[in-house]
């Protein structure tokens, strides 16, 4: 029995990160779950590395992350992720990037939890709709027996979704939620960085309580204008001349 803290899509948020950690010194978290895109939008990929290697996080590949490491193109990726990973590439010290070529893109643990970042089989897929979880709960039945709960992230919103007889009903993401034992799971905690929300500056995260079944959500206040003005000084933006050029030719 335990107590997870679940972590996913810090993008290089150092003080997103830091910020969750804090809240869960308070909560008496044992252990951490990571789901994956530890690096990406944001100007501190190696502290984010350090932070989630050194608090011994069981961990995913997220997307970003291996996209970081030349694993994958930026073929599905949008203008402003791809601008951020050419720089997370050039800024990657070696010791990161090895310690990212690590990572798998699932991750089965005791108790019938499985670890993904986006889907199932799929690390970019974002899974949103009930048909996406309903498919994703037939191949977690089939690749990994006995699955009961899937955390996963990529979406940068929390969820929970419960799969009976192949149908999936989605529920608040809010609050303390008991996950039924009688169900397939998966659960979102939501995005530790949250620079493009339309409210930036809490860092969402959530608390698995294995014994009592329990998620516990909570959006954590960060200093999001230090780490904003940080990857706008060390390149991690789009200029905004450059973005109004594009749009310019587009219009001609």
């Amino acid at each position: 029995m335990a107590r997870y803290g679940l972590l996913a899509d810090v993008h290089g948020n150092l003080e997103a990160l830091r910020a969750a950690l804090g809240f869960f010194e308070t909560r008496d978290v044992q252990a951490f779950l990571c789901l994956g895109d530890v690096v990406g939008y944001n100007a501190d990929p190696d502290g984010c590395v350090s932070l989630v290697r050194d608090h011994a996080m069981a961990a995913v590949a997220g997307n970003h992350d291996l996209i970081a490491i030349g694993r994958l193109g930026f073929d599905r990726c949008a203008r402003k992720a791809a601008y951020a990973l050419r720089r997370t590439r050039r800024a990657l010290s070696p010791e990161s990037a090895a310690w990212l070529a690590t990572l798998t893109t699932r991750k089965t643990m005791e108790g019938g939890i499985v670890l993904i970042h986006g889907g199932v089989d799929d690390v970019e897929l974002y899974m949103r709709t009930p048909a996406q979880i309903a498919r994703a709960a037939a191949l977690l039945a089939a690749e990994c027996p006995g699955a009961r709960v899937c955390f996963h992230g990529h979406t940068h919103e929390a969820a929970v979704w419960e799969v009976r007889d192949g149908v999936a009903r989605s529920r608040t993401a809010e609050g303390t939620i008991t996950l039924p034992a009688d169900a397939t799971c998966f659960v979102n905690p939501g995005a530790v960085d949250s620079a493009r929300k339309d409210r930036p500056g809490r860092a969402e995260c959530a608390v698995f309580d294995t014994e009592a079944g329990t998620v516990e959500f909570a959006r954590v206040p960060y200093d999001h204008e230090a780490a904003e003005g940080k990857a706008r000084r060390q390149g991690y933006r789009r200029p905004a001349w450059r973005a109004g050029l594009r749009a310019a030719f587009r219009r001609r």
